[in-house]
């Protein structure tokens, strides 16, 4: 699915002077709404994409990289990481515990100045490493996005499943 970035004339200091993107935006006269496939929505794109192989070959260091300074991880059933050493001590732990094949599917991206946000699920399958066991894995996640140095970076992020374990 392609992401987009959606908002209204007024608010969209992100899409500049459409005559630019007039190839790749749309002006939705009737609802006076912009959709714009832009530059944020393919730089976060490929952000998550990254974090799906980092996620999948165990990358702490990859990971990290894609979070910005302030970073806070919500993984579901846990207090929040906050702060990178936290993440890092909470991503070490996940990898020690499980090994994931997950892909994610982008539902929207929405971006408002040097902020953002995208609605995700993943899905695949996760090998608990203590058992050696395999199971379905399938998660919805909110990422929030705020660029730091002109670069978009993972500023929050939360998953919870919506695959419930019997």
């Amino acid at each position: 699915m392609t992401p987009w970035i959606i908002g209204t004339g007024k608010t969209r200091k992100a899409i500049g002077f459409w005559a630019t993107t007039v190839v790749s935006c749309s002006l939705f006269l009737t609802l006076g709404i912009f959709i714009c496939r832009g530059e944020a929505a393919m730089t976060i794109e490929s952000l998550i994409k990254t974090y799906e192989t980092a996620l999948n070959t165990n990358d702490i260091d990859a990971i990290l990289g894609l979070y910005g300074t302030e970073p806070v991880f919500m993984p579901q059933h846990a207090p929040a990481l906050v702060g990178r050493d936290a993440v890092r001590a909470g991503y070490k732990q996940v990898f020690e515990t499980i090994k994931l094949n997950i892909r994610f599917e982008i539902h929207e991206i929405q971006e408002a100045g040097d902020w953002a946000w995208a609605r995700t699920s993943s899905a695949g399958r996760t090998r608990i490493l203590v058992a050696n066991i395999d199971l379905q894995e399938g998660n919805n996640e909110m990422f929030i996005f705020r660029k730091e140095a002109g670069k978009w970076k993972i500023h929050r992020y939360l998953f919870s499943t919506n695959q419930p374990r019997a």
